[in-house]
């Protein structure tokens, strides 16, 4: 039976994978810290937008939080790949209203490749379990 074992020792040269993971994780941060926020405080752009999408008013602000706890678990690298799974199916969800409702459903599915993209090159540790594979 193979362990796998990721070790930190301290500090390690950053390449430019992670730096290029960085910047495409701040920027698909930032989007969303937006996007959640802006339904927490019931904007009115935003209010409307997803009534005609058909939410209620009253799911508007769940929605923001529900996004708002994701965004955060994502950013920190100890619940990254946790934040990045709920951040999946979220999106998948936004993927389904927007099919139902006919509009162009392929900005959810390019927020959530260019979330995974920014944490596996920002993540040492998902690189070696998605690279080496293990025994779970």
């Amino acid at each position: 039976m193979e362990t796998l074992q990721i070790q930190n020792p301290g500090k390690t040269k950053v390449g430019k994978a992670a730096w290029t993971g960085r910047v495409i994780s701040g920027l698909v941060i930032a989007f969303l810290l937006m996007d959640s926020i802006m339904k927490i405080i019931l904007h009115p752009m935003h209010v409307e937008g997803s009534t005609k999408l058909g939410f209620s008013v009253n799911a508007v602000q769940p929605i923001g939080i529900t996004l708002l706890i994701s965004t955060i678990l994502y950013v920190f690298p100890r619940t990254s790949i946790f934040g990045a799974i709920l951040l999946t199916a979220y999106l998948g969800g936004g993927v389904s209203i927007m099919v139902l409702s006919g509009q162009a459903f392929y900005f959810p599915i390019v927020f959530g490749i260019l979330a995974w993209a920014g944490l596996y090159l920002r993540s040492e540790g998902l690189r070696t379990i998605l690279l080496k594979g293990t025994s779970w």
